[in-house]
C-alpha cells in the first residue's frame, strides 16, 4: 500500500473518532486519568497545579470504540494572565468536543469553580459524564454521592491513580459518544512538521503565527509549553501538521519532574516528524543548547530548518556578529534551509512555507541507481581515494536504500576515510540538491575471502 495513502487512510480514521473533552479545576487529577485511560504514561503529571497548559490530544478505546481524548489545563473563572489563557484553552476544547469528562476532587467536595464550570458546560449543551476522582476506597465514595447537587448527574467514582470505578466511567462515557464525527473527505494525510528549539526562543509563538489564531499558551515565562502539540494548519492552501514542542533543556539530567518527561516527548516529536524547525533566538548568542539540538535533529535523520527568531530585536551590530557566529559554529549544518522571522510581528513568517516545501522535496528526494553510478565514476575518476598503507579503497558500486531520509550505500573494497565520506556527501548536494536534509552514507567494504 502506498504510505502516503495509508497516511491518509490513518488520518481520516483519526477525524472521523469522536473527541472528549477533559476538563475541571487545577490538580484534580485530569492527565493521571488521562493515562489510566489511554493505558500508557503519556499526559505529562506531577503533583503541582498547571503542569497542562495546552489543549493536548491522545487516542484512546474502549469496547472497541475509538476515540480522542482532549486533556486540558486547570480552569479558573477568575483567571488572569497565563491562567487566562490555559481557561481559554479549556474552553475551546469544551466547543470542540462531542463530549465532556469533568473531573472533581471527591475528597474536597463541591467548590466555587466547580459551579463556574458547570454553567459553561450547561451553555455547551455538550453531554457530561461526571468523574469524582481520588476515591481510593469505600469510605470516600460517600463523598462522592455529595456531588449529586452539581446537577450533572450521576458522579462516578473513580481513582485515575489505581484504576478503581473507571470501567463503569468508561461504559457510561462511550454511551454517550456518536457512532462516527461528520468530517469532510480527506485527500492526504499532512506532512509532520515539528518546532524545536530551548525554552523561550518563541515556539508557540511561531505556531500561533502560522495557524492565525491562538492554538497555544505563550508567555514570557521559559517551559509554558511542556506536552508536544498537535495542530492541523492551514498556510498558503497546505495543510501541515505542526507540533509544538517543550524547550529542551541542556542536559536531562537538569530537568526535574515534567521538565524531564516533557524533554523525552520532544525526543519522541522530533522521531515523528518529517521537518524539524529549529527555533533560535537571534538577538542572543548561538548558545551549546541550540548546537544540541541542532545534532540531535541532524541525528534523527530530520529534514532541518533554522528559524532565526526575534529579528526585530536585532541591529546591524548583532546581525553582523550572528554571521560570524553562523560561518564559527554552523559550519556542519550549512545544508539546512534558514529563514530570519519574526513570530510576534509575523515578519518574514511566510516565507517559512516555502522552505518547509523546498526541505521536504529535498527529504524525499530518490536518484536513480543509473544516475547515481554515473554520478560516482565521474567523482572517483577526477578525485580517486589517497592512498592508505599502500592500498587504495575503490567504491565499486552505490545505490539509494531509501529516501526521507536519502541513504546511500556505497559497496567498496575497503572502509573510506571520513574526509572522502564527506567530499562525496559535498558533491553529491552539488549534483542532486538534497536541499535542507541529511544525506546518510552508508559504507559496506566488500567481506575479503578469508572472513568468508
Amino acid at each position: 500500500m502506498d504510505p502516503r495513502a495509508a497516511e491518509s487512510s490513518a488520518a481520516e480514521s483519526a477525524a472521523a473518532r469522536p473527541v472528549v473533552a477533559v476538563v475541571g479545576r487545577p490538580n484534580v487529577g485530569k492527565s493521571t486519568l488521562v493515562n489510566r485511560i489511554i493505558g500508557r504514561r503519556e499526559a505529562v503529571v506531577e503533583d503541582v497545579p498547571g503542569v497542562t497548559r495546552d489543549r493536548v490530544s491522545y487516542e484512546a478505546e474502549w469496547v472497541g470504540r475509538e476515540f480522542t481524548l482532549v486533556d486540558t489545563g486547570g480552569w479558573a473563572p477568575d483567571a488572569q494572565g497565563l491562567a487566562a489563557q490555559i481557561a481559554e484553552q479549556a474552553e475551546i476544547a469544551i466547543m470542540a468536543a462531542d463530549a465532556v469528562l469533568f473531573v472533581v476532587d471527591a475528597t474536597v467536595g463541591t467548590q466555587d469553580v466547580d459551579e463556574a464550570v458547570v454553567k459553561i458546560l450547561r451553555r455547551s449543551k455538550k453531554p457530561v459524564i461526571l468523574a469524582a476522582n481520588k476515591v481510593d476506597d469505600t469510605r470516600a465514595e460517600l463523598e462522592a454521592a455529595s456531588l449529586w447537587n452539581l446537577g450533572l448527574g450521576e458522579p462516578y467514582p473513580v481513582s485515575a491513580i489505581h484504576g478503581r470505578g473507571t470501567g463503569d466511567m468508561l461504559d457510561a462515557l462511550v454511551a454517550v459518544l456518536p457512532e462516527v464525527r461528520e468530517i469532510s473527505e480527506v485527500e492526504a494525510g499532512p506532512h509532520r512538521i515539528a518546532i524545536v528549539g530551548k525554552p523561550n526562543v518563541g515556539k508557540s509563538s511561531l505556531l500561533n503565527q502560522l495557524a492565525g489564531q491562538r492554538r497555544v499558551v505563550v508567555d514570557n515565562a521559559s517551559g509554558t509549553t511542556v506536552d508536544p502539540v498537535d495542530e492541523l494548519v492551514e498556510i498558503a492552501g497546505t495543510t501541515y501538521c505542526l507540533i509544538d514542542t517543550a524547550g529542551i533543556r541542556r542536559r536531562v539530567k537538569e530537568a526535574s519532574g515534567h521538565e524531564y518527561y516533557a524533554s523525552l516527548r520532544t525526543h519522541t516529536a522530533i522521531e515523528r516528524a518529517e521537518v524539524c524547525v529549529v527555533v533560535i533566538d537571534a538577538s542572543e548568542p548561538i548558545s551549546e543548547q541550540d548546537l544540541r539540538i541542532l545534532s540531535m535533529v541532524e541525528d534523527a535523520g530530520r529534514a532541518l530548518i533554522i528559524a532565526y527568531n526575534k529579528w526585530d530585536l536585532t541591529d546591524e551590530e548583532r546581525r553582523h556578529y550572528l554571521e560570524r557566529e553562523v560561518e564559527r559554529d554552523l559550519v556542519q549544518f550549512g545544508w539546512a534551509g534558514r529563514v530570519n522571522i519574526s513570530a510576534l510581528t509575523g515578519r518574514h513568517v511566510d516565507k517559512l512555507q516555502v522552505a518547509i516545501e523546498a526541505a521536504l522535496e529535498g527529504w524525499n528526494t530518490r536518484i536513480s541507481t543509473g544516475k547515481l553510478n554515473a554520478f560516482l565514476g565521474r567523482v572517483v575518476a577526477a578525485h580517486p581515494h589517497p592512498l592508505r598503507g599502500g592500498k587504495q579503497p575503490r567504491i565499486l558500486f552505490g545505490t539509494q536504500a531509501h529516501a526521507g531520509p536519502p541513504t546511500i550505500a556505497l559497496f567498496t573494497t575497503g572502509m573510506l576515510d571520513a574526509g572522502y565520506v564527506r567530499f562525496v556527501e559535498r558533491r553529491l548536494r552539488e549534483d542532486f540538491g538534497f536541499h535542507a536534509s541529511p544525506i546518510h552514507i552508508e559504507v559496506r567494504p566488500r567481506e575479503k575471502k578469508k572472513d568468508r
